[in-house]
């Protein structure tokens, strides 16, 4: 089983992914660290990516999910993937990739991007991160997860959600 954590920046990605993957006894990589420099200058200088920019890397996210199914092994992904283009493509690797939206509002968001320390993401991005977000959809395998809970009571939520049997959306 191969697992997207997906959502704006900020919405905590990276620590859902790797509890998410600790608790499934999974590999958790964090996309952000797969993009290339240059996209990386480019979302420090506070200019968001396009399309174009994100091509490439997600292309490399691709085959990161593609390995993990050739070899049959469960993966934990933290990425964006905000739009649903994006998800396609990361489908690519593993038609069955499972989403989980991290979902919040701006001001919660907001706020814990502001506290956390050196990462190249500003808050200035932020709004661009919303007009790109399109929410899975019902043909979509995934299910949306508030982030107002805990890291632990979301892990929780997620797996008592999850049918291991049927990788369909149960909220």
């Amino acid at each position: 089983m191969r697992w997207i954590v997906m959502g704006v920046s900020g919405c905590g990605k990276s620590e859902i992914g790797r509890l998410l993957g600790e608790r499934l006894g999974f590999t958790h990589v964090e996309g952000d660290e797969h993009h290339p420099q240059a996209n990386i200058a480019k979302m420090a200088a506070g200019q968001p990516l396009d399309d174009h920019d994100r091509q490439g890397w997600l292309l490399i996210l691709q085959q990161q999910i593609r390995d993990a199914a050739e070899r049959d092994s469960g993966l934990v992904l933290s990425c964006s993937a905000l739009k649903r283009r994006y998800r396609d493509l990361l489908r690519g690797g593993d038609p069955d990739l499972y989403f989980v939206h991290l979902d919040g509002n701006r001001e919660l968001i907001a706020q814990r991007m502001q506290a956390r320390a050196d990462h190249f993401m500003p808050v200035t991005l932020l709004d661009s991160q919303f007009r790109d977000l399109e929410p899975l959809q019902a043909d979509e395998a995934g299910m949306r997860a508030d982030i107002r809970l805990s890291p632990d009571e979301l892990v929780d939520c997620v797996l008592a959600n999850f049918d291991f049997e049927d990788t369909k959306d149960k909220t």
